[in-house]
């Protein structure tokens, strides 16, 4: 994943500022797309394409929140800088708390540009990287029979194999059988292996404690 190529996608509707920009990230040896409106790029992007997205906050159409939701909406991993003519303080602290890398105000320097898109870069490998170890992760629990995610729920949960034999309505040794075969199709060598990817795939980790039978009332003393 991280070898994939990265593209730096420009949306504004100055066309002196897309020329300005596409011709610093090309001597820089990056990759740049220019669109002049946020409908047109927004028809064109790919949900999962390894890059980075620079912004101008206020465009005809839609604004820059406005495409940043459009595009969180759509499922898009891109990271976001954004550019603005002007300071607007609450602009970017809600723009940054909906996850923009940075929130920039024109003029920008070359430098500060380059580094805050460097960071967006990385930001992008490191998202697709982890998506796509997630989604290894869920084909995994996916490739269980529907026993054997039982049992796995159980096993994270830090149930013995006699506790889920009895929840479960079986024999231990079944559960074993169980238990080895969870542990093969998720690769993992232990149970904390077993938890960290429930963990990071949200899986709830909790079950419902296995009612008891009410204890039997303690014998009366005779009384003499």
């Amino acid at each position: 994943m991280s070898s994939a190529p990265q593209t730096i996608y420009l949306v504004d509707d100055d066309p002196g500022v897309l020329k300005g920009l596409s011709r610093l990230l090309r001597s820089a040896g990056l990759q740049a797309v220019a669109f002049s409106c946020p409908e047109a790029f927004l028809a064109h992007v790919e949900p999962r394409r390894a890059g980075c997205l620079v912004l101008d906050y206020t465009m005809p159409g839609l604004n820059g929140l406005e495409l940043q939701a459009a595009l969180h909406h759509k499922g898009c991993l891109l990271p976001i800088i954004f550019l603005s003519g002007n300071g607007d303080v609450p602009t970017s602290v809600q723009a940054m708390k909906r996850g923009a890398i940075d929130f920039l105000t024109k003029p920008v320097s070359d430098a500060h540009l380059l580094g805050a898109i460097h960071s967006a870069l990385e930001r992008s490998r490191r998202d697709l990287q982890g998506l796509a170890e997630r989604e290894e992760l869920r084909a995994r629990v996916d490739s269980l029979t529907c026993r054997e995610q039982e049992v796995f729920h159980h096993v994270v949960a830090g149930r013995l194999n006699k506790q889920i034999a009895a929840e479960l309505g079986t024999v231990e040794q079944t559960v074993k059988v169980h238990r080895a075969r969870v542990m093969e199709k998720m690769k993992v060598q232990s149970v904390a292996e077993l938890a960290r990817i429930a963990e990071r795939l949200g899986l709830g980790l909790d079950l419902p404690s296995r009612s008891e039978p009410p204890a039997s009332p303690a014998p009366r003393s005779a009384v003499h």
